[in-house]
This record gives C-alpha cells, structure tokens and sequence, in this order.
C-alpha cells in the first residue's frame, strides 16, 4: 500500500494544484492540512504526515508555483490572498468542511488568512516559527536568495551548499537532514543537464515587490484567532519570529500555547522533538 495518494485540485482559474492525502479518507479524528513555506512543498512533511496519518487524514500542499502544481503565468498571483482561496478550492475538492492547520513560515500565514476568512472551518492551528510581525533581518535575507536561479551538478553538490548556507539554523543537526534537502527542494532539468530549485522563479519577483511595500499590519489578522485553539512555536535562534513578537503574541491570545525549541533557527521541524509531542499533544484535542 502506498504511503499516500496523489491527489491534483483545480483552482478556480483552473491551474492545477498538488497534495499528498496521507491515512484514512474517512473517519479517524480532524482531518490536518500542513502549508509549507515560501518556497518549499508538500515533502518537507512527510515523516510527520506518516506519523500523524495512524489516527487523522493528513494532507499536504504544494502552493501554487511549487513542486507538482502548475506555475502562475502571472506572478503577482504569488500572494497570500490567493494561497488562502487556494487551499479553499483544495478542502473542497478533498471533502473536508472542518480542518487544523499546521502552517510553516508563509504556510503560517496563510493559516492566519484562513482563520479571518473561514473561522467555522478551522479546528486549530499551529503556526511554525512565524507570527503577526516579521523580523526584517530574516525578510531581506530570504529576498536576497529566493528566485536565483542556482544550480548543482549533483544532490550532494546540493547538500554541501544547503549545509554552507543554513547549518546557523540547525547547529548539530544529522548530516542525512542536508541530502534530505536537496532532494526535497530540487529537480532534474534535462535540457541543461543539471538540477534545478523545484519552483517557480519568479516567486521571487513577487517577494521583492512585497517587501519593498509598506508592512502591513498584521496583528488585526492574527485576532481572527481568538476563538481557536493555537500553537505558535518559535526556533530559539529565528531570525523571522522574533522573541518580543512572540511574547507580545501570549499578551494578544492569552490561551495561546507555545513552544520555544532550543538550538533550531527558521524553521524548527515537525517531527524533531520537542516540536513532535508538543504537537500531538496539541492536535490531540480535535
């Protein structure tokens, strides 16, 4: 039997987009849809998808632009906005009226966007290592890498530049979690012979008009998750998920739970633990 079922939804302009459907399709607790971060895909989750599908469905999306779904022949289309309407037509397609949420970085984001748009659909969320302000240190270096066009010879070229660029992140990490990277986050190009980031580069385009807009305000967004039980988890060392933001998160929501994980920067990972039994500690609730 296979780990999990490849499903494809469309969009409402009719793009295609891409989501692993982990554990039973029917019955078992409340379903958990995982959002992945900004240039990330449905892979980064899947030893915690395994893990969690012995009791819930779990699924998990490739955005728009990313992995297997089809890419925006209009970049301004890569916004949180549409990602939220996105995941909308992809509960529909899957046949899920009430969800959690489990949202990374961006995934957290839009998690937010869906507890404004669709309260009555949203069971609980985690929000992984991102909150209502965003840490500009962390904005502009991930502006400065997302979108060039890199390329690699081998996945082991590949994780000894992932080790080069992020080992702050993951001080002592196991030397398999680089390898686990580039195959997650790339792909073959057959026509250059080499491998390639496994999205859309003008997803990068889109960040940049983004940052070098005024910063909204997002903490009106954050209060739609007032009556829903949340997670908010912070990487010690993040440079996105600042520690003020994330007191201030506490003072806003005051039954907010929260998990600081030593020694991980941006983004902490789901299945290492503190984060795995916090988690299902959490999502055991619903």
């Amino acid at each position: 039997m296979s780990e999990f079922r490849e499903v494809f939804a469309p969009s409402t302009e009719g793009l295609r987009l891409y989501y692993r459907d982990y554990g039973p399709a029917q019955g078992g607790r409340t379903p958990l849809l995982c959002l992945p971060g900004l240039t990330r895909n449905s892979k980064d989750f899947h030893p915690i998808a395994l893990d969690l599908a012995a009791t819930r469905r779990v699924l998990a999306l490739d955005f728009r632009g990313r992995g297997r779904s089809d890419y925006d022949p209009d970049w301004h289309n890569y916004a949180p906005p549409t990602y939220v309407q996105d995941v909308l037509s992809v509960l529909v397609h899957a046949g899920i009226g009430r969800v959690a949420l489990l949202g990374t970085s961006l995934g957290g984001l839009v998690s937010m966007g869906l507890a404004a748009a669709v309260p009555q659909m949203i069971a609980g969320v985690v929000l992984n290592d991102i909150g209502p302000v965003v840490d500009e240190n962390g904005r502009q270096r991930i502006a400065a890498y997302v979108g060039q066009d890199s390329r690699f010879a081998s996945y082991e070229e590949a994780a000894l530049a992932f080790r080069a660029q992020f080992q702050g992140a993951y001080p002592g990490i196991d030397e398999s979690h680089w390898m686990r990277s580039a195959l997650d986050n790339l792909t073959p190009d057959p026509a250059a012979g080499n491998l390639r980031f496994d999205y859309d580069l003008k997803i990068g385009d889109a960040l940049r008009e983004q940052v070098a807009m005024p910063v909204p305000d997002l903490w009106p967004l954050f209060a739609a998750l007032k009556p829903i039980p949340t997670l908010a988890v912070r990487g010690a060392l993040s440079d996105v998920l600042d520690q003020q933001t994330f007191e201030r998160m506490a003072v806003e929501k005051p039954d907010l739970k929260r998990l600081l994980v030593p020694n991980r920067g941006h983004v902490p990972l789901p299945h290492e633990e503190p984060f795995r039994s916090t988690l299902h500690e959490f999502l055991g609730a619903f």
